[in-house]
């Protein structure tokens, strides 16, 4: 058995997140197995405590942090899920949190982020990017002497992600495929290497949207790159640069990495919702839109798809 050898200890994130995450459904998807003539299960994590697998990672690295840095506070920066997942942790951990969020972040996850975090939280809105708001954030963290709670650049982070996989394999160990979205590359990194521990033979490919390529981007270079440009239509997948730990992950992990038009996750989003009900945000959609572009690979097999957030 291969044994990705990282500081990373799933057993102990999925100890600590079991008694407040919701463990998410994994769904056979009937209409999209008999379309690809294999078997397709859905991963809900749109179904999650805050609509999104965020949580899994902010919960558990601020739970183990020691409790000196928790009472002097965190601070995070997002495109909207990972503020969400880090405002409910303040919440129950009962710790002043501080969220920097673009400008442009959609008004509905503003409001949530609030509801969730409710007077633990202070949200301040910067830029039209995360690489603005991450910027602000990290100097805000060093002059009030706070912690920063990334998004997806931290080994805490990323063994929270990972305990995705962990429920996968837990009802399905027989695994042929992952379809997994990719932004700052955190979900990847985790599920990737776990399902590499326990399911060599699984492939696991990435899935970013055409107008933010940055994992490929770093692929293609061999080193993260600061792209000049990117499209934020999936803005829950639209990131500059990819982190460097989760690059140096996601490099031995990924069998593939792919990119999806933003045409394409419209229709997949549409698709979604007229046939299951299943309402999802642009990059909760990514990995089902990849399915068109693998359909001679996955017949036959025992395919997973994440929906990451709605």
């Amino acid at each position: 058995m291969q044994t990705v050898v990282l500081p990373l200890d799933f057993k102990k994130a999925a100890e600590r997140i079991k008694q407040v995450v919701t463990k998410t459904p994994l769904v056979y998807h009937h209409h999209l197995s008999k379309k690809y003539d294999c078997n397709i299960y859905l991963k809900r994590e749109d179904l999650q405590v805050v609509r999104s697998y965020k949580i899994r990672g902010a919960y558990n690295m601020m739970s183990s942090l020691p409790a000196e840095k928790l009472e002097c506070g965190v601070v995070c920066a997002s495109a909207g899920n990972h503020a969400q997942g880090f405002a409910w942790s303040c919440k129950k951990l009962n710790v002043k949190g501080v969220v920097f969020m673009s400008s442009i972040t959609p008004k509905q996850k503003l409001q949530q982020t609030k509801m969730f975090g409710e007077d633990n939280i202070q949200i301040i809105l910067v830029g039209d990017t995360f690489d603005d708001c991450a910027i602000a954030a990290k100097k805000y963290t060093i002059e009030n002497g706070m912690t920063f709670i990334p998004p997806f650049e931290d080994y805490r982070i990323i063994e929270g992600q990972a305990t995705v996989a962990v429920e996968i394999y837990e009802e399905l160990s027989n695994i042929d495929c992952v379809f997994i979205p990719v932004g700052g590359g955190g979900l990847a990194a985790g599920m990737g290497s776990y399902l590499k521990t326990v399911s060599p033979k699984t492939k696991i490919i990435g899935v970013e949207p055409e107008g933010a390529p940055s994992m490929l981007a770093a692929f293609k270079a061999g080193h993260p790159v600061t792209l000049e440009n990117i499209e934020r239509f999936v803005d829950g997948a639209s990131v500059k640069r990819v982190g460097d730990i989760t690059y140096s992950i996601c490099k031995d992990v990924l069998d593939d990495m792919h990119l999806v038009a933003e045409g394409k996750v419209c229709s997949t989003i549409l698709q979604l919702y007229n046939e299951d009900a299943i309402v999802v945000e642009p990059a909760g959609a990514l990995s089902i839109a990849a399915l068109d572009d693998y359909k001679e690979q996955i017949k036959g097999k025992n395919v997973v798809c994440i929906l990451s957030g709605s």
